[in-house]
Order: structure tokens, then sequence, then C-alpha cells
């Protein structure tokens, strides 16, 4: 079997201080909500566990909601989304989220 070489600059976790870093954005999880992005720049994700499944033994996430958000505060919650989707499994939705959010804080 061939191994993958990866440079050190492809490797985006790690742990600094208090949050989880990943892709160079502080990436945090309290119970079924996964908040990603700075909340100084215009916009961050929210991913919301709706459900889990088991897999190999371990509970995994299943269906997930994906939300691109305004930070600013002063903006109602519900005028604050300005992209959702639903989507299966935690890797597609980072997949999507991220995109978006690259997205939105290019423009």
């Amino acid at each position: 079997m061939a191994e993958k070489n990866i440079e050190n600059k492809e490797v985006h976790s790690t742990v600094n201080g208090d949050f989880l870093i990943y892709r160079d954005r502080p990436l945090v999880r309290e119970e079924n909500v996964i908040c990603y992005g700075c909340m100084e720049d215009p916009y961050m994700l929210q991913l919301i566990i709706m459900s889990t499944k088991e897999y190999r033994g371990q509970t995994v996430p299943d269906k997930v909601v994906v939300q691109l958000l305004k930070t600013d505060t002063s903006v109602p919650s519900h005028q604050r989304i300005v992209k959702q989707s639903i989507q299966e499994g935690l890797s597609g939705a980072m997949d999507l989220g991220i995109v978006w959010l690259e997205r939105a804080l290019a423009s």
C-alpha cells in the first residue's frame, strides 16, 4: 500500500489555546452546535447536528443543517442567516459551508 506524503502546510488542524483551529479559523462545538469562523469577520458558519447514526461502533452526525451567518449582532437573528442547507454527514456539511464562507469573505 502506498503511503501518502503530507507536507506540514497541508495539515490544518491544531489545538491552539482553548480553541481547535481548522484552516486558520476557530472551530468550537457545544453539544449539537458547531461554530466555525471568527466573530471579527463579517460571516461565520453554524452547523447544527439534527440526528446521529451508528457507524463502526461510533455515534456520528447524520443530518446536519449548515448556515452561513452574518456576525453583525445588531441584526435580528432570523435576518442574520445568509444561506442554509441540510446535508448528510459532517464532512459534506463542512465542505459546503467552507466554500460558502470563503466566497462570502472574499466578496
